[in-house]
């Protein structure tokens, strides 16, 4: 697709154009995405990530996006997901995994905002980081949500030994402190949240 990159080097069963604005002609399928939230009735008036999506299975779609911070340092784009049927939007740092083969099906990132996304393709997840924790999303759907790392701020290092290795702002000392999180189960030592 002209102009579309999707990061992450995960398999997929599916192409996506990113567009400019609604187009005149939409097609027969339209989804919005978050769907009527209580909280959230004034996502759309934010703007909106604004996708066609072709599946390798069944016909295009159009899929809206709502941004959920119009703050220019919060990611938007497009990610491959473990899953080939699988697409993640990220709106704004509102990041919806979209099931290509059945696009009613969609579920949200619980972190508000999402500030970054990791794909882990050796490990098989995708990584998305909030201000104070983690979420791994794997091929069959969420995998794990660390606990707090952090008062406010996560910086994400390598990967070392099945650990995600990063730092994570300690309120009282004003430093940051290591942590290390268990790829497999989010389990984590250390970090800037102490109880």
């Amino acid at each position: 697709m002209a102009g579309t990159v999707v990061q992450g080097g995960f398999r997929r069963t599916w192409e996506v154009e990113v567009l400019r604005a609604q187009p005149l002609i939409a097609p027969a399928r339209r989804y919005t995405y978050p769907r009527e939230v209580a909280g959230e009735e004034e996502a759309m008036a934010r703007g909106a990530l604004e996708l066609m999506v072709r599946p390798e299975l069944g016909g295009s779609f159009l899929a809206t996006c709502s941004l959920g911070f119009k703050d220019p340092t919060m990611p938007t784009g497009v990610w491959a997901s473990p899953n080939p049927d699988e697409l993640c939007a990220v709106a704004g740092g509102y990041a919806y995994i979209v099931d290509t083969t059945a696009p009613e099906r969609v579920a949200q990132i619980p972190l508000r905002p999402v500030a970054a996304v990791r794909p882990l393709e050796t490990e098989g997840l995708l990584l998305f980081a909030g201000f104070t924790n983690l979420v791994a999303w794997a091929a069959d759907g969420l995998r794990w949500t660390t606990e707090r790392l952090s008062w406010e701020g996560l910086t994400l290092g390598e990967v070392r030994g099945g650990r995600l290795l990063g730092t994570g702002w300690e309120m009282l000392s004003d430093k940051e402190l290591p942590f290390s999180v268990d790829l497999r189960t989010g389990a984590h030592e250390g970090g800037g949240y102490l109880r």
